[in-house]
């Protein structure tokens, strides 16, 4: 075994940098293709699901969003099993096709006006597709990253991947800005909105020409060497009491928290004001084209930071800001949304711009050092499922319903502030758990 752990150090930086773009590109069309759907979820309400209550057109097309979610850990399981059986390499290749293709049959789906109850349906099934090769992609690509890193400054070289998430939204939204403003409104509902679609079907030649130069991550070609059968490790996690723990703990504290801040500051801060505050799309797109762009530079920083002063202090300390900030930044993005709506002022822009850009640095600490910490919370026979799974979970359960959720409370108590307190309350009782039982794991040797 002294072979094996000699490996972290293998990794020369021209490799790690062609192994980390062609992984970082093939997420990031995961995410362009995964999140698209929830850029234009106000758009296809009425496409897909015509209601003359509007709001009832926007739970079911959120509902929609969150199906993809919700079957995430299906996917993870899965995949990742057979990433600890197989290898990571080809459960890469399967699920960037599964996506690819998903997403492309979205962008020639007629419409409810066109075929009726089959239109939902269809895209429904479609969107459970996208939830399956979702769950076998996210996390396990931190698991790949990770492992080809080496032991030096992880954190810092495996943030780039959870950029990959804020690149795809920035991509969707920029190009539905542009479509928005070179077609009229009836183009744009006509056809406009399945361009962002049709554009997968490049990326995903594009995303399979370079992974299929990706190299299997030497950890495992070596783990594989000493073991006599490749086996699934999923049940195998349950029964050990200390990856369990860990299990619990990559749920409800890192994946969960990351999962519920991303798509609350990311997601729903863009629906947020289009249907509660009522501000012009256009508006609203250079709000969350700033706060995206803001969050590369501050990901990359926590990351850096957390392998100077460790993983724990900057995660733990994310969580807890989400929790205190999360309602009282929404609080002020209404409180001049809605004083300065019939002109928006410079001030009011700048105002919201900064709230924005705040929550960026917010979920910069938690998502900063997660790709790094997924990895180093388990042994490297088990770390595939054991990391792909409740990360998924969370990931899909608790954070892609949450648009919906929020939503929901909100209608349900005639407050569009009122469903926050679901994101903050959860955050609150993740930090104190963080806080008690969740270790240290920067210096961890990744063969073992």
């Amino acid at each position: 075994m002294n072979k094996i752990n000699n490996l972290e150090n293998k990794k020369g930086g021209d490799s790690y940098r062609r192994v980390a773009i062609a992984a970082c590109f093939g997420t990031f069309l995961e995410w362009y293709d995964f999140l698209t759907f929830a850029t234009l979820a106000v758009v296809l309400g009425p496409l897909f699901f015509p209601s003359s209550d509007p709001n009832a057109g926007l739970l079911a097309s959120l509902a929609t969003f969150g199906v993809g979610m919700v079957v995430r850990p299906i996917g993870s399981a899965l995949f990742g099993s057979l990433g600890d059986r197989i290898g990571r390499k080809p459960v890469f290749m399967m699920t960037i096709v599964l996506m690819g293709l998903a997403t492309v049959s979205v962008g020639f789906l007629p419409t409810y006006a066109q075929i009726g109850i089959w239109a939902p349906i269809l895209l429904v099934g479609l969107r459970l597709a996208q939830g399956l090769s979702a769950g076998g992609e996210i996390g396990g690509g931190a698991v790949y990253l990770t492992e080809h890193a080496g032991a030096s400054s992880r954190g810092f070289k495996t943030s780039f991947l959870q950029l990959m998430g804020p690149l795809g939204i920035l991509v969707s939204t920029l190009q539905i800005a542009l479509l928005q403003h070179w077609l009229s409104p009836a183009e744009f509902e006509s056809w406009g909105w399945r361009v962002p679609f049709w554009v997968s079907l490049l990326l995903l030649l594009i995303a399979f020409q370079v992974r299929q130069s990706l190299e299997e991550t030497p950890i495992f070609v070596e783990l594989s060497k000493y073991t006599e059968k490749p086996q699934s490790q999923l049940l195998n996690n349950f029964k050990d009491p200390e990856i369990r723990k860990r299990m619990f703990l990559l749920f409800f504290c890192i994946s969960s928290s990351g999962a519920i801040l991303f798509f609350c500051i990311q997601v729903y801060t863009a629906i947020f004001l289009k249907t509660a505050i009522h501000l012009e799309p256009s508006v609203v797109d250079r709000l969350s084209i700033c706060a995206t762009v803001s969050l590369f530079p501050l990901t990359i920083f926590a990351g850096w930071l957390s392998d100077r002063l460790g993983r724990r202090p900057i995660v733990v300390g994310g969580i807890i800001l989400g929790a205190i900030c999360i309602y009282p930044a929404f609080e002020l993005l209404a409180y001049l949304g809605n004083q300065h709506r019939e002109t928006l002022t410079s001030f009011a822009l700048l105002g919201m711009g900064a709230v924005m850009i705040w929550l960026s640095f917010v979920l910069a600490l938690v998502v900063g050092p997660q790709t790094a910490l997924l990895a180093e919370l388990f042994p490297a026979k088990n770390r595939n499922s054991a990391a792909t799974l409740p990360h998924n979970l969370a990931a899909g359960w608790i954070g892609g319903l949450l648009p919906f959720i929020v939503t929901w409370l909100n209608q349900v108590w005639g407050n569009h502030l009122a469903g926050l307190w679901y994101p903050t309350l959860f955050l609150l009782s993740a930090a104190i758990v963080a806080f008690l039982y969740l270790p240290e794991t920067h210096q961890t040797n990744l063969t073992e």
